[in-house]
């Protein structure tokens, strides 16, 4: 799979019945893991459209919804369009709302992650071992790994570490992967709104990062997927212990 920006990735063709929730649903997602990130403007109207394969009626609609949730806004006018938000987020206790009822959900969530993503950075160190990345494939880890590091608060550091893990999903080639590190990874970023920001676990998810990358470049593929799997694990225990 050659660069491609990750929204091109992400956001897939609905073919449920009610498409309207399922493009909200879709654009929500993207918006919260930093696909589009708050400032960013959506793409035109007529490319979204396509991506998701609804109608511009539809998509109308979608956006709508989030305008009125105060997601994004539309400006008017020449060089108008519709311009992402900067909501903060809902940290500690402010964000256990959002999983009351869904603990068992959510922990068998981080049970799945902790398959997914580790295959996926296995794929890519198997793929760059291969001579399959363009020279844009190595920038898009490299920039992506930069971002989370020079994050300079912590919704910005979410967002990025999000589109690391999305990233490397790209570079395994397998779109079905991409789709399920994408779910994973709201799951999780539901889980992290609900606890503290805590240093320390900042500083080693970084030291582990790294780790990833450097295993990906380096085209090993057993230490890709074993360093991801120890993250995965470390994220998912904190999680636990935090959650309950």
């Amino acid at each position: 799979m050659t660069a491609e920006r990750l929204d091109r990735v992400v956001l897939r063709p609905i073919r449920a019945h009610h498409a309207f929730e399922a493009c909200v649903e879709q654009l929500a997602i993207a918006i919260r893991l930093g696909i589009y990130p708050p400032g960013s403007m959506l793409p035109p109207e007529r490319d979204l459209a396509e991506l998701l394969a609804v109608s511009r009626a539809t998509l109308r609609e979608a956006i709508s919804a989030l305008r009125s949730a105060g997601v994004v806004r539309t400006r008017r006018g020449r060089g108008g369009g519709t311009e992402v938000l900067d909501a903060a987020p809902a940290t500690g206790r402010r964000g256990l709302g959002a999983i009351i009822g869904r603990v068992e959900d959510l922990r068998d969530a981080l049970e799945f992650r902790a398959i997914v993503e580790p295959g996926a950075a296995g794929l890519a160190a198997a793929r760059c071992a291969r001579d399959e990345f363009s020279s844009d494939d190595r920038a898009a880890l490299t920039a992506a790994l930069d971002a989370v590091d020079r994050a300079p608060d912590e919704a910005i550091h979410r967002r990025a570490d999000s589109i690391l893990h999305l990233t490397v999903a790209r570079l395994s080639g397998s779109t079905r992967l991409i789709t399920a590190v994408t779910d994973a990874q709201d799951d999780l970023h539901t889980m992290l709104q609900a606890i503290p920001v805590l240093p320390r676990n900042i500083k080693h998810s970084s030291t582990q990062h790294r780790a990833i990358v450097a295993a990906i470049f380096a085209g090993n593929e057993s230490r890709a997927n074993r360093v991801m799997h120890q993250h995965c694990s470390d994220t998912a225990a904190l999680l636990r212990g935090l959650l309950g």
